[in-house]
Formats: C-alpha cells, structure tokens, sequence
C-alpha cells in the first residue's frame, strides 16, 4: 500500500511539475520595427532626398549613432507556431542623398499580419467575438469626451 501511495504521489508531483506546457500554452505572433516590402524598396532610387526616403519608407527605427548617414529599417515577424522572419534594410546618404541600398532577408515574400483585434484564440465551431457599439444618448446630443465639460441638454 506504502508503494502505491509513493507511486501516485510522485505521479502527481510530476504531473503539476509539467504544468500547462503539458496542454499547450497561447502564443502570438510577434511583429516588431518597419514593415519593409519589396515594393518600397523598389521606389528607392540613388540621389533620392532624406525627406524622399521618409516619405516612401516612413521614419527609420535605426539611425546609426555614430554615422549619422546611415538610417536601418528592421522588420522581425516571432511566428508564434512558426520560424522567425527577419528583414533588413540599410540605407547610406552622402551629402542628404541616398547612395546606397543593402538588402538583408527575403522582401519579396509576403508576410500575413494576423489581426490583434481578437480577444484570444478561436475555438473551433465558435462564432467570432463581436462588441457590440455602445448606445448614443436621445436628442441627438453627444457624449462628452474626455476633459470636455458637459453642456446642458
């Protein structure tokens, strides 16, 4: 009887000890710095101006800090189920214009953005979560926002 005790105490020991890894855990993909995409990195041409870049790639998430003539665009997708995609874009100016283009990664695939709109994963056969719009007030008055004072109806 002592063994059968020790047995399913240490059975259940390990049980908790695996915790919810044993049944899977929730993960989410991770996208993180610039979408950079083969299309615009296609408009880029030599000669073009810092304000031309920024206006085709948007704002760089690095500019060197010792070398101010070169802007790093990086994209990284953390697939939650999945590898891990990087993309790299490194551009150089001379002058306030733009000399040189080095790529790094595969701009040409597509990446698909899941939409973080949803409160967790989908079970399957369930329909999907919808919030409904919250009722506006009679008379045709509006709510006041926040810091806006309230006006007499």
């Amino acid at each position: 009887m002592q063994k059968l005790t020790r047995i399913v105490t240490l059975s259940a020991a390990l049980l908790m000890a695996s915790g919810c890894s044993y049944f899977g855990v929730y993960k989410r993909d991770i996208p993180q710095g610039n979408l950079v995409t083969a299309d615009m990195v296609d408009q880029l041409r030599a000669g073009m101006t810092r304000d031309d870049v920024v206006y085709v790639m948007g704002r760089p998430l690095l500019e060197a800090p010792f070398d101010a003539n070169q802007w790093d665009y990086v994209f990284r997708l953390d697939e939650a189920y999945g590898d891990v995609e990087r993309r790299r874009v490194t551009l150089s100016f001379a002058d306030n214009r733009l000399v040189d283009i080095q790529q790094e990664g595969d701009l040409r695939g597509d990446i698909e953005l899941r939409s973080t709109d949803s409160v967790g994963p989908q079970v399957e056969g369930a329909e999907p979560f919808n919030v409904t719009p919250e009722p506006q007030p009679e008379g045709g008055a509006t709510v006041p926002v926040g810091g806006e004072p309230a006006s007499d109806f």
